[in-house]
């Protein structure tokens, strides 16, 4: 069959199944080849490699793919488009499709019998794009690379540095786990129905190890949520006020003075290395 990145094409296969877009899954399907071929260029689909795509809708970029990728394993959440998928990739024999919830389903039993390289690459509908991306990441899934199309600002958030307005909490967990690169900014008419927003493409390499060391995973993270949750605030007020911690401001004083840190200093000032520098006197 023709490509569904030809716009007529998905308004007719749309049409045969009668299909509704459903907002609670935040639905927007590309209609754009080229931006589908940046897509594939960025996240460097070979032969040897298996694919996951998360939220494939009716089969877009599945069916380019397909073409490019030894295996590819498309996850839907919506039965709907089940049988509009069993269509249009029809004539694909290396797709497999399985509704189920991303945040439930174990990777790593899906291609423990694969040979090759897993890469993860979405079309990530916005309400639910940290959770997925962030569960990808903490479960540490054995991808070499995410390549996702996310919200524009939420990509800023991800390669942003120190100091930035884009600055945050999602950076330092995204940049602790992997190397974000934007790939490719989309505009709206890309999609079908159209967003209200710019989306951009990120490709977010997973690191061998991470670029800090760091005694205790889970303090870092609460010291930089703490440090986030009240941006205005001084890095110290933050831990001091955050439920999560319970350091005293003593504590906090002297191990910033450790590490040669005013005490007066803002969160969004602080590096990545710094976090995990106080996390390891604080632990």
């Amino acid at each position: 069959m023709e490509k569904l990145s030809n716009p007529q094409v998905t308004i007719e296969v749309i049409k045969k199944y009668n299909f509704a877009f459903q907002k609670r899954f935040g639905q927007n399907f590309l209609i754009d080849g080229h931006v589908i071929e940046k897509i594939i260029k960025a996240a460097d689909i070979t032969k040897d490699d298996i694919v996951l795509e998360i939220g494939p809708g009716i089969g877009t970029m599945t069916q380019y793919l397909a073409e490019s990728a030894g295996k590819v394993y498309a996850v839907e959440i919506d039965k709907n488009l089940l049988p509009i998928l069993d269509y249009t990739l029809s004539e694909y024999d290396n797709v497999t499709v399985i509704n189920e919830d991303i945040l439930k389903l174990d990777i790593e039993e899906l291609i423990k019998k694969e040979k090759g390289t897993l890469k993860v690459v979405a079309n990530l509908p916005y309400y639910i794009t940290t959770p997925i991306i962030m569960g990808l990441l903490e479960n540490h899934i054995p991808a070499k690379s995410i390549t996702v199309m996310v919200q524009k600002e939420v990509a800023s958030r991800m390669q942003a540095g120190p100091g930035s307005k884009d600055y945050g909490a999602l950076s330092l967990a995204v940049q602790y786990y992997a190397e974000p690169y934007i790939a490719a900014n989309v505009p709206p008419n890309c999609f079908m129905p159209r967003p209200n927003v710019g989306s951009a493409v990120i490709r977010l390499t997973n690191w061998d190890k991470p670029p800090v060391e760091v005694k205790d995973e889970r303090l870092m993270f609460k010291l930089i949520r703490a440090s986030f949750n009240q941006r205005r605030k001084t890095l110290q007020n933050g831990i001091n006020n955050s439920p999560e911690l319970s350091f005293t401001k003593e504590q906090v004083v002297e191990a910033l003075k450790k590490l040669g840190i005013n005490e007066n200093i803002r969160g969004e000032a602080l590096t990545l290395e710094q976090f995990a520098d106080l996390s390891n006197i604080l632990s």
